[in-house]
């Protein structure tokens, strides 16, 4: 399974974890990201219990 740190981002800012702010942004305010698929977003979940 290849996971991106884009989504290990949005899994993370949807449980709260407070992300350090992102300078390499996207130079429109527009532009289209790829969204987590269920089945990663339960692996990262997974993963982050065991950090904390």
């Amino acid at each position: 399974m290849k996971m991106y740190s884009l989504f290990i981002a949005q899994i993370k800012q949807k449980h709260g974890i407070i992300e350090p702010v992102n300078y390499n942004k996207p130079k429109s305010e527009n532009a289209k990201q790829p969204k987590c698929s269920p089945e990663k977003e339960r692996a990262i979940t997974e993963a982050l219990k065991f950090l904390v």
